[in-house]
């Protein structure tokens, strides 16, 4: 008896912590996160040194079949006038196929502050501790997060 009233002592109190939600990472971190990001182009690789210094960075993790992340994509085509003075970083984690597919649909080669890549580390969705579709993260141009917003 007193092997199990010992074991419940020093059980329950790590299952406890480990229980207890604890902040994401970009809230501990509110700088802009590592990124590795393979391009369309299936060869290079895409990190945060590529960003251009000195400009504003929007993230966006998308789904090619998501609607809301096809209606967002839309949206932000058709105001890309107001976003070009900002970096936009749109990634997946979703088969490089169906990205490939998704950047061709949306014919985002025509513009140049727009790089699509696939996170084929997942490093994003931990980071940012995702649990829906699109996830936006707006960086400021020193790269320190400005706002996050998430879904619909």
């Amino acid at each position: 008896m007193k092997f199990v009233f010992s074991l419940f002592i020093f059980v329950l109190p790590a299952i406890t912590t480990v229980a207890q939600p604890t902040e994401p990472p970009y809230k501990r971190f509110p700088t802009l996160p590592p990124l590795k990001l393979l391009l369309t182009d299936s060869t290079t690789q895409f990190t945060e040194k590529d960003l251009k210094k000195d400009l504003p960075v929007f993230v966006i993790l998308f789904s090619p079949d998501c609607d809301h992340c096809k209606k967002g994509t839309e949206e932000l085509i058709a105001t890309i006038d107001q976003f070009k003075d900002i970096q936009i970083v749109m990634t997946t984690i979703q088969p490089f196929d169906k990205m490939k597919e998704f950047y061709n649909d949306y014919q985002l080669e025509r513009f140049k502050n727009i790089t699509v890549g696939r996170d084929q580390y997942f490093i994003l969705p931990t980071f940012y501790r995702i649990r829906n579709m699109p996830f936006l993260a707006f960086y400021n141009k020193k790269g320190d997060l400005i706002n996050v917003a998430e879904g619909a």
